[in-house]
């Protein structure tokens, strides 16, 4: 069927996507993977090109953009150049720490941070996961304490996307030991506050280029005006904000499904054995029309979950049924293009071998597969009570 998602504005803009890819990012990107970084030029450039601060509006620097589709543009070609651990980092600034800020923030904070973020100038992250705290976020310890006109932070972090580089971080606190889930705020830390530390930059199986580290808070005092939202409304905050994480993560995957699906076609009908393309050999054949109906009935949903996104329609059960599907369809497609690669396919020289080491970890951040599941299913258990 023909796709009817992207207006003409939106192929404009991919073709903006597509060359500041190819000029900035692919020339660069096996270097960044090698090195385990992507450069902070890299953001720069973002900045320049409008890749960076769709949302944000213009009054602070950004494209003032509320279409997501033109986000789900900026994922397509990502994936289809095999750039992923460059998206990573911009999809957590763009879909993650800017909403915070450009929801919550007060006109100050605003001004303070989005215009940096817009340009690339300013890099964000934010602080969940713990060493003992991953999808249960009540487990969370680390503490913020008040103390006259200050907060005063204690605690580590580890998984943090753009943790090295970060400029700006949205750190999840526990405020209030004895309020349970009401205990909790989100406050933002900033570079070079004292006590504020990086610790390791950590060693992935996938995502290498992605800046992902440990962070380390003693004593970390910062200006009450850096609470982000309501003191005490940290956990209804997030909840309020996984929608567009999730469902940027499922983007995320159903792009990145495509691209290896694309590479592997056009492989196996380069590469050949007993005399003829492999892509002519029932099998292969078989495999190909199994993974285009997968995606394409998936790309659909999708697509359908966005236009509910922009109608602010799209609910945390609609996300968590994208995020969970999606993912494991993008395990389960790249790992039968590996297959479809032969040997090849193991080698990191193709992207065939880099997208099956960057798509591990989508089933388990933002949520894994069976929080996902239990959240859809205690939502069908509701209706029975």
């Amino acid at each position: 069927m023909q796709r009817t998602q992207f207006e003409a504005d939106h192929e404009a803009y991919r073709e903006t996507v597509r060359e500041f890819l190819a000029r900035e990012i692919e020339p660069n990107y096996e270097r960044w993977e090698q090195e385990r970084l992507i450069s902070r030029s890299a953001w720069l450039a973002a900045g320049k090109f409008g890749i960076l601060g769709l949302g944000i509006s213009e009054e602070f620097g950004g494209a003032g953009v509320t279409d997501f589709r033109f986000r789900q543009v900026v994922f397509e070609e990502v994936a289809r150049a095999g750039t992923t651990s460059f998206g990573t980092g911009i999809n957590t600034q763009d879909d993650i720490v800017v909403p915070y800020i450009a929801n919550l923030g007060t006109v100050e904070q605003k001004a303070r941070w989005l215009p940096g973020m817009a340009a690339g100038e300013v890099i964000g992250a934010i602080a969940m996961t713990e060493p003992g705290a991953g999808s249960d976020l009540q487990g969370i310890r680390t503490t913020a304490v008040r103390d006259g006109d200050e907060w005063v932070i204690n605690g580590q972090k580890t998984f943090i996307t753009n943790g090295i580089h970060a400029d700006v971080v949205i750190v999840v606190c526990r405020t209030d030991p004895e309020a349970g889930s009401k205990g909790f705020s989100l406050i933002v830390v900033e570079r070079d506050t004292p006590g504020f530390t990086r610790g390791r930059k950590l060693h992935k199986v996938g995502l290498a280029g992605q800046d992902t580290a440990e962070l380390v808070f003693e004593d970390v005092r910062v200006p009450a005006v850096n609470l982000l939202g309501t003191e005490g409304a940290g956990f209804i905050h997030l909840m309020e904000n996984l929608p567009l994480e999730r469902i940027s993560i499922a983007v995320s995957a159903i792009t990145s499904a495509r691209a290896a699906y694309e590479w592997t076609k056009n492989y196996v009908f380069e590469r050949k054995a007993f005399g003829k393309p492999i892509g002519d050999l029932q099998n292969t054949r078989f495999a190909l029309a199994e993974m285009r109906t997968e995606i394409e009935v998936t790309e659909s949903h999708i697509d359908r979950s966005i236009l509910a996104l922009n109608a602010g329609e799209l609910t945390a059960v609609d996300a968590s049924m994208s995020k969970w599907w999606a993912t494991e369809l993008q395990k389960r497609v790249i790992d039968r293009c590996v297959q479809l690669h032969g040997g090849y396919g193991y080698m990191m020289e193709y992207p065939i071998g880099r997208a099956y080491v960057d798509s591990r970890i989508q089933t388990i951040y933002g949520g894994t597969t069976e929080i996902m599941k239990e959240i859809i299913g205690r939502d069908i258990a509701a209706e029975f009570r």
